[in-house]
């Protein structure tokens, strides 16, 4: 290579004496009197070179004038570092390139920020996202997002899936957030939608006898972006015929055990366990429990019906939750004011001391039955939610983790997956006033649940799942509808007319009265896995080039604004902030 014949971190002390070249950003220069020593690097490492005025009077004189990110190549001799400088933090930290000649390849004004320098302002960060991306942490990031990605498609290749695009620019489909719309310039006053997943096409992909497709899928979705949700993701699309779901899950604890395993040593100990949503819901408050803590939710209603505590006595659902350390009464007030913020009237609780001794304002209103069957352990305390189910739920749900975090009970060297399933067909929309999908419409009920579609489709389980690992979901996936008759039935739940189900769907109804297998797969999301596996808590920082949280590119500056000539070409109009908006 014309260039470098070696990269900067490849040398080690087998390298000894080879006369080499190369080339890379500088990492830092220091200047020791005469010597001049400059961190260099490439993507492999970091090299340290040595410039020498009796030996390279002319490099060391454009050595002066390197700042960091400078781009160099150097020739020189590799040497042996004495024993007192050796850097065992680096690979090469044994060796040095003693340089002879040194070309600056490119320059750097000062920096906006430095490499090294932690709490930037992520805005800044991306504005100059591609000096960000030389720093350590997200190289690291991307490429362990590439090597994910590498042992995906291997594990997929080896169960003959094959690998098919689908479009970008496609129909609305309901999948749960707004569309991104494009405009068609030649159909004026028509839109394209980016996908929010493939969800049709890998569905049409199966019925045309693709019996086992897969895709590294991108998929759009104009909603409010937050810590682990961005505007634009990428998810491994799974879909085949005549599916098993044994077979599906088996095959999705294998690729990310093989993740896990080859990506950062560890072991996911497959096989998964799983846990059925209603009772994911009951003892731990929410779909996505991560069982790295105990902190289970335990259902005390029986024994409070009719206690003279009126909250208990009153209330439709009491809960509760024992937490292993005997709280203070600032704590205690500080969860209160947590609970309330997520809708509860109060929280209630017993504190045990080291004595065992009970501690409460709500304990004189406790019968002795009551408190034997509801009283903490030594050193404990027991933290109460008393209201609607539903409301009893998030609040505790929500309460878990929080007491988790902030009490130090996560063991972070722990990796526990697990699958919930049967998920309910449909969830209640009480604004609405309607039924909406709890996963979406193209999801099958089981067997059994088919017959409760006319009367009690409330009760109607759904052929769907979940994976979870760590309290994060992964992905969700299901059995799809086959038939176009319950398809069409599903629809009429969701109170989408006949007329509309022929305009927006009536290309997939007819493709399911055309000879469609069963089918179903599975969708997990590319960024959240590369996020868990760096345990990163940003999204945006396993991804190369994303929006800011306000779903702008402070680099390119995108969104911009238009020219009116090419929003008359589009038939468009821009309306102003304020005017004729709803």
């Amino acid at each position: 290579m014309s260039w470098r014949d070696t990269r900067c971190g490849d040398l080690r002390q087998d390298d000894v004496g080879r006369r080499v070249t190369v080339a890379g950003w500088t990492a830092r220069r220091r200047d020791h009197g005469n010597l001049v020593f400059i961190d260099l690097r490439d993507e492999a490492g970091i090299l340290q070179l040595v410039l020498n005025p009796e030996r390279a009077p002319e490099a060391v004189a454009s050595a002066h004038a390197v700042r960091n990110e400078f781009v160099l190549r150097a020739e020189g001799e590799v040497v042996r570092r004495a024993p007192e400088v050796v850097n065992p933090g680096l690979p090469t930290g044994e060796v040095e390139l003693q340089v002879e000649s040194l070309e600056v390849v490119s320059r750097c004004p000062p920096l906006p920020f430095q490499l090294d320098e932690e709490g930037v302002d992520e805005t800044l960060r991306i504005r100059y996202r591609w000096l960000d991306l030389r720093r350590a942490k997200l190289q690291r990031n991307l490429r362990l997002r590439a090597q994910m990605l590498s042992i995906i498609r291997r594990e997929m290749n080896a169960d003959d899936f094959v690998e098919l695009e689908t479009p970008i620019m496609a129909k609305p489909t309901p999948e749960g957030a707004r569309d991104f719309l494009v405009p068609s310039r030649l159909q004026p006053g028509r839109f394209f939608a980016l996908p929010q997943s493939p969800q049709i096409y890998k569905q049409l992909l199966v019925i045309s006898g693709f019996e086992r497709y897969f895709q590294i899928a991108r998929c759009f979705r104009d909603e409010d972006l937050r810590a682990d949700r961005v505007q634009e993701i990428t998810q491994l699309d799974v879909e085949l015929a005549f599916p098993d779901r044994e077979y599906l899950f088996a095959l999705m604890e294998r690729t990310f055990s093989a993740v896990w395993r080859e990506c950062i040593g560890a072991d996911l100990g497959p096989p998964f366990p799983r846990l059925a949503y209603a009772e994911a819901m009951r003892r731990f408050g929410t779909d996505r429990p991560d069982l790295r803590y105990e902190l289970e939710l335990r259902d005390v209603t029986d024994v409070t019906r009719g206690s003279e505590f009126g909250v208990f006595g009153r209330a439709p659902v009491v809960r509760c939750l024992t937490v292993p350390q005997e709280l203070a009464r600032s704590e205690l007030a500080s969860l209160e004011g947590f609970a309330k913020e997520r809708g509860a009237k109060g929280l209630a609780y017993l504190v045990s001391g080291e004595d065992g001794v009970v501690r409460s304002p709500i304990a004189k209103f406790l019968s002795q039955p009551e408190l034997d069957a509801l009283a903490p352990p030594p050193a404990s305390t027991v933290l109460f939610a008393a209201d609607e189910e539903h409301v009893v739920t998030r609040v505790l749900g929500a309460l878990r983790p929080h007491l988790a975090e902030t009490l130090g009970l996560v063991d972070e060297s722990l990796w526990r997956p697990l699958w919930i399933v049967d998920f309910p067909m449909f969830d209640w929309d009480e604004e609405e006033g309607a039924w909406q999908a709890n996963h979406h419409p193209f999801t099958s009920p089981t067997p059994e649940s088919e017959a409760l579609l006319d009367g009690d489709p409330g009760a109607a389980i759904a052929q769907s799942y979940d994976l979870v690992i760590n309290g994060t979901e992964l992905g969700s996936g299901s059995i799809r509808i086959h038939r176009p008759e319950l398809q069409a039935k599903i629809f009429d739940i969701l109170r989408i007319s006949r007329e509309d189900q022929r305009a927006r769907f009536g290309f997939l109804l007819d493709a399911l009265g055309m000879g469609a297998p069963p089918h179903g797969g599975f969708a997990p999301g590319m960024d959240r896995t590369v996020m868990l596996l760096a345990g990163e808590p940003n999204l945006r920082d396993v991804i190369a080039f994303p929006k800011n949280q306000a779903g702008l590119d402070p680099m390119t500056g995108a969104p911009t604004a238009v020219g009116p000539e090419q929003l008359a070409e589009l038939g468009l109009r821009v309306v102003p902030e304020g005017k004729g908006r709803g």
